[in-house]
């Protein structure tokens, strides 16, 4: 069940049901008896495990040579 205050009550509870929110308790504050925000724990960045496209991926031999080099510089820049 949500926990459900208005906001005047939210004012001076905000740590409270901040607390709540984080344990992860449905935490809804109404405006004039109607809902009207939620709210919700900050969940750190889930950033992929460093690697994850090990193996999916390939790398031309010549990508950093100099004539590779010179040919997209051409293609950015024209003829020098």
């Amino acid at each position: 069940m949500p926990t459900k205050t208005n906001m005047h009550e939210a004012k001076t509870r905000l740590s409270q049901l901040a607390e709540a929110a984080s344990r992860g308790e449905r935490v809804i504050i109404a405006k004039s008896g109607k809902p009207y925000v939620e709210l919700i724990p900050c969940r750190p960045e889930q950033r992929p495990p460093f690697g994850w496209l090990k193996g999916q991926i390939e790398i031309a031999p010549d990508f950093d040579s100099d004539n590779t080099n010179d040919e997209v510089a051409e293609q950015f820049y024209g003829n020098s």
